[in-house]
């Protein structure tokens, strides 16, 4: 989490606050909270979560007793996200005025003392917690790709999973069950998830991720596969194949032709390869991997009812799929 001072109208002289801003000096975050403006990045996508990271500070430090939750406490555990949260959530005991800000989802309910920690100084719900809260409150991909990152991390899926069924009287458990039992770690980006979620959806056996390929010209790794049906899928980032994409030193036609020398060895094993990139769209995408699975192995095909669609894309700045190897 990038260390963000949050200042506040209340405790400063607002004529100089304004001031500030108008000399670019300062900018605002939300109504009465600033911090000093800083250059981007160059990255949109880092930009972006950086500004929600200072977004959850600046309601972090506005509001009493209150314990970030669900994705804004996700962010701030650093945690892959589908896509940004538009809101601050945050967990109170008490219930909030009817002038409760729109830009604050509060969710009214009591905490134990173990699903809260503090991070950088700030109440934020456990990791497990956070987990669990997502899991019943987003879509189910959404919910996956957060899931992912938190095992990888060394999270205990069976501590979020007992904050899910212990949870009462809320609606989609069985759905945010299912998700934590898909989980896996070994998903490296977003897109790798969105690729998983779209196989699981469609009742296609549980790839391995990450799956290693041995072969006389040396050992390959895939985002994920099926070694039963010698096949490989793989999410395919484009900028990779950009030139100074990855930095100055950084040779897209080596890449490109690294990438071709690796296809060809796995091809000469006998294995199938599916590359997928994020233009080409949910339904697109499956069937490309549809047409490589043996014939009575589509027929007997079950789809996971309990996972809708995935939702389309995420809007605005958003993170490439992992550079590759």
């Amino acid at each position: 989490m990038n260390d963000t001072e949050i200042v506040l109208a209340r405790e400063h002289d607002r004529e100089a606050l304004r001031r500030a801003v108008r000399d670019q000096r300062m900018e605002r975050i939300r109504r009465g909270a600033y911090r000093a403006r800083r250059d981007g990045t160059g990255d949109p996508y880092q930009d972006a979560r950086d500004r929600a990271v200072a977004r959850v500070l600046a309601v972090s430090s506005q509001l009493r007793r209150a314990v970030v939750s669900h994705e804004s406490a996700a962010v701030l555990h650093g945690l892959r996200l589908w896509r940004l949260p538009d809101r601050v959530h945050v967990i109170q005991a008490y219930r909030a005025s009817s002038a409760s800000a729109p830009d604050i989802a509060r969710h009214r309910l009591s905490l134990p003392d173990h699903e809260w920690t503090s991070v950088a100084g700030v109440p934020v719900t456990s990791l497990a917690r956070t987990v669990a809260d997502c899991c019943v409150s987003l879509h189910p991909l959404l919910a996956l790709v957060i899931v992912d990152h938190a095992l990888a991390l060394g999270m205990d899926a069976g501590s979020a999973r007992e904050i899910v069924a212990g949870m009462r009287d809320v609606r989609g458990r069985r759905r945010a069950l299912l998700v934590l039992d898909l989980a896996d770690p070994g998903a490296e980006s977003a897109w790798e998830t969105w690729l998983r979620y779209l196989v699981l959806r469609a009742g296609l056996p549980r790839p391995t991720t990450q799956l290693r390929v041995r072969t006389p010209h040396g050992e390959f790794r895939a985002d994920l596969g099926w070694e039963a049906f010698r096949l490989l899928a793989e999410f395919d980032g484009r900028v990779k194949y950009v030139a100074g994409a990855l930095g100055p030193r950084h040779d897209a036609g080596r890449a490109l032709f690294d990438e071709k020398r690796r296809e060809d060895h796995l091809r000469e094993e006998r294995w199938g390869i599916v590359r997928v990139t994020a233009s080409d769209g949910a339904g697109p995408a499956l069937a490309r991997v549809l047409r490589h699975i043996p014939e009575d192995v589509r027929a007997a095909l079950t789809p996971l009812r309990l996972l809708p669609p995935p939702p389309h894309r995420p809007r605005g700045p958003r993170r490439p799929g992992r550079p590759g190897r």
